[in-house]
């Protein structure tokens, strides 16, 4: 359609530009412009008419580690601000993690496996939550929002944190359990993975996750207005995406001395803790996502599907 390579003529650059700055030597991104076009191009003419200039538009943006998120999610964001002049603010719930002396108490007070960032109940929600509410407000006063250095795993220095100097019209909240829905007590049973048989026998944790979602979680993401899920085709796959994501971590990362960057066995133990939900994501979240894009084995989006236009 013309609209939609008007506006590609006018975000190429930014968003090509964008894509460089996130390779590496030896990770290119293939097929970009394709990408660009076919799918991210219509997904921010189908955001850009949702949006009510009086209260901010929340687009939830999900998907299993490694998927993507933060690139998708910084594209939308620089279409919908260079094509559609929009005010958007991008953020990800990973921002959000409570602090290591956080997770350290929460560790000792319910469960050891709470010290590992990542799963439900390791996030401040009221945080979120007071976000939400002043962005909203009709009052906005200038917000300053945390940012997570995952390489210190822990909060960075409010030096860096963001600054929301005015009302977003729209906000991106990405996220690997953005979504996400609690399962039924009786499937928490049985373990899923070596870490669960051998760290969680009495199903403390998982309960403890699965109460997070079902309560404080569950608030917090029924005030999206919209809902993304970057689906991929298998578990197997998000840990090998995974793995490639910590290397360009590990070559980017400037820390030296006290970085907490992984190796291959930390990753592929790290994600165990993930492994739960996000097979239950792959499961039921294709029902009642607002658009599910769907990736292909070699990390590109190969379809679109809009469930509520």
């Amino acid at each position: 359609m013309q609209k939609f390579s008007l506006c590609f003529s006018k975000v190429k650059k930014d968003c090509l530009k964008f894509i460089k700055s996130q390779e590496t030597i030896a990770d290119k991104f293939k097929n970009k412009e394709r990408m660009i076009k076919l799918f991210l191009i219509p997904l921010c003419f189908w955001i850009s008419k949702k949006v009510d200039k009086k209260r901010p538009f929340f687009v939830g943006l999900a998907g299993g580690q490694g998927t993507g998120k933060t690139t998708i999610s910084s594209l939308i964001k620089i279409i919908l601000t260079k094509y559609f002049k929009l005010k958007v603010f991008r953020i990800s719930i990973d921002d959000f993690y409570k602090t290591r002396k956080e997770r350290i108490s929460l560790s000792k007070r319910v469960h050891p496996m709470l010290l590992t960032r990542g799963v439900p109940g390791t996030h401040d929600i009221n945080m979120i939550l007071n976000f939400f509410k002043k962005a909203k407000s009709k009052n906005f006063k200038r917000l300053k929002l945390p940012t997570f250095n995952k390489a210190l795993d822990d909060r960075s220095d409010k030096k860096k944190w963001y600054d929301l100097k005015v009302k977003p019209d729209v906000v991106i909240f990405e996220g690997w359990c953005v979504g996400a829905k609690s399962e039924k007590i009786a499937s928490l049973k049985k373990t899923i993975n070596s870490m669960e048989k051998a760290k969680d026998q009495k199903q403390i944790w998982r309960k403890y996750v699965n109460y997070q979602l079902k309560s404080k979680y569950k608030n917090l993401f029924s005030q999206l207005n919209c809902l993304i899920y970057l689906k991929a085709k298998n578990f197997s796959l998000l840990q090998k995406w995974r793995l490639k994501q910590e290397r360009k971590l590990w070559i980017k990362s400037k820390v030296q001395s006290n970085s907490k960057i992984m190796s291959k066995g930390d990753v592929i133990n790290f994600m165990q803790t993930y492994q739960r939900i996000t097979q239950n994501m792959f499961r039921y979240m294709p029902k009642y996502a607002s658009i599910i894009l769907k990736l292909n084995t070699n990390h590109q989006i190969k379809s679109a599907l809009y469930r509520n236009k």
